[in-house]
């Protein structure tokens, strides 16, 4: 079982920048692609970022492409996200995930950590 634990929300200007980051426990981190996802009051949760088992893949939503940089440290047990150029629209909560495949199912969910842009 892997436990998640998102930090580094918090309130920006537009344009400006945050580093989120998913702490996970276990030893088995290494195993598992790893995904943000965020979700905006009223709407559903939407994939923003993933990365495979050994970082080597990443994979985006066209609307963060260019602005996000995700990445993982596996001797860290650590998934991060960078998120440059922030705009409004980028409020939601977001939440890291772990599964067997970026592109599949995920198994493991943190609480979410909330990310504020004013405009």
């Amino acid at each position: 079982q892997v436990q998640l634990v998102e930090s580094g929300g918090g309130l920006v200007q537009a344009g400006g920048s945050l580093r989120l980051l998913c702490a996970a426990s276990g030893r088995t981190f290494s195993s598992y692609a790893m995904g943000w996802f965020r979700q905006a009051p009223g709407n559903e949760r939407d994939f923003v970022a993933g990365i495979s088992q050994s970082g080597g893949r990443t994979y985006y939503a066209d609307s963060v492409k260019g602005r996000f940089t995700i990445s993982r440290d596996n001797a860290k047990n650590t998934v991060y996200l960078q998120m440059n150029s922030l705009k409004p629209e980028d409020t939601a909560v977001y939440y890291c995930a772990a599964g067997l495949r970026v592109a599949g199912l995920y198994d493991y969910w943190g609480q979410g950590t909330q990310v504020t842009v004013s405009s």
